[in-house]
């Protein structure tokens, strides 16, 4: 059950996602994600067959409790900067939907866990699906909140930036970004990675608020 219920977080955390990429393109004047039939929610059409399937892995042995850190990638919903209305700003604000709408998937997801462990509550059996969905979706986030292309959070980075400095580092994050981001992933430092050593604290923090217990990580 408890396999079952980190697929299913994961196919949410996922779909909503990339959804919310899409949608708000959609808003902010570019239909292309929509014509692309990427304002969906329906999972498949958000399913890239190399990233989605190692994040399935991941997730799916994480749950079996293997120290492994879930990584991987959706099909990227693509968007026409020329169609947006300033450019800069508001494929900031596409790449921040995505992790907001973890977060708020989390949140609700904290307060339905309230309601399931209230005494005589008859929803006690929820729990199990709360708790991977918290976790996933609050991972989700703050994985794709890092400053670093392809990441969300490099966009987001680039678009605080003046334009000239933007300039640079969004050439500078093109070369080396992934390069950052497997050495942040895959390099040990005293027998954990340095992105393990950095989000650990902030995940505790975040689920610290969101669980009624202790914080999962």
């Amino acid at each position: 059950m408890e396999i079952l219920a980190s697929i299913v977080a994961f196919i949410i955390a996922i779909t909503f996602h990339e959804a919310a990429h899409a949608w708000m393109a959609d808003k902010l004047g570019d239909p292309t994600a929509r014509l692309m039939g990427r304002l969906s929610l329906n999972p498949i059409v958000h399913y890239d067959p190399i990233g989605t399937s190692i994040l399935l892995i991941l997730v799916i042995l994480h749950a079996f409790h293997f120290p492994v850190i879930p990584f991987g990638w959706a099909k990227p919903v693509r968007f026409d900067p020329y169609n947006l209305k300033y450019p800069r700003r508001d494929s900031a604000l596409i790449a921040l939907a995505g992790p907001v709408s973890n977060l708020l998937i989390a949140v609700i997801a904290s307060i339905l866990i309230r309601l399931a462990i209230a005494p005589f509550s008859p929803f006690g059996m929820l729990t199990i699906f709360l708790l991977p969905l918290i976790y996933l979706n609050v991972l989700l986030a703050v994985f794709n909140l890092l400053p670093i292309h392809p990441l969300d959070g490099g966009k987001i980075f680039i678009a605080l930036l003046p334009a000239r400095e933007a300039a640079d580092a969004d050439l500078f994050l093109n070369r080396y970004g992934m390069i950052i981001l497997f050495f942040l992933i895959f390099a040990s430092v005293n027998g954990s990675s340095p992105l393990t050593a950095f989000l650990g604290p902030l995940l505790n923090l975040i689920l610290g608020i969101l669980l009624p217990g202790p914080a999962l990580i």
